[in-house]
């Protein structure tokens, strides 16, 4: 028999910020953990004004950016990867 642990305790986001090089989350377990804004190829193509408009969701565990349709969760922060731009996928 298999089972699946769900975690109960991850972290959320109190704050974030968008800098011209990463994106920087402040976490309720007291971590300020920060990604390369490379890892969002949308984000990394928006303005600075479409960068700072965001609002958290899930009650913290991520944010979404409505003006250029991008999310990103506190688990995708602390254990995943840059995200795959299309343009270069079409271009290997």
């Amino acid at each position: 028999m298999s089972t699946v642990a769900i975690e109960y305790n991850t972290p959320r986001m109190l704050s974030l910020r968008v800098t011209d090089d990463a994106i920087v989350a402040d976490l309720s377990d007291g971590r300020t953990v920060s990604v390369p804004l490379a890892w969002s190829w949308r984000l990394s193509e928006a303005t600075r004004q479409q960068r700072e408009h965001f609002e958290l969701i899930g009650s913290g565990l991520g944010a979404h950016w409505p003006e250029v349709d991008e999310d990103i969760s506190v688990a995708g922060m602390l254990h995943g990867g840059p995200a795959h731009h299309p343009k270069m996928a079409e271009a290997a």
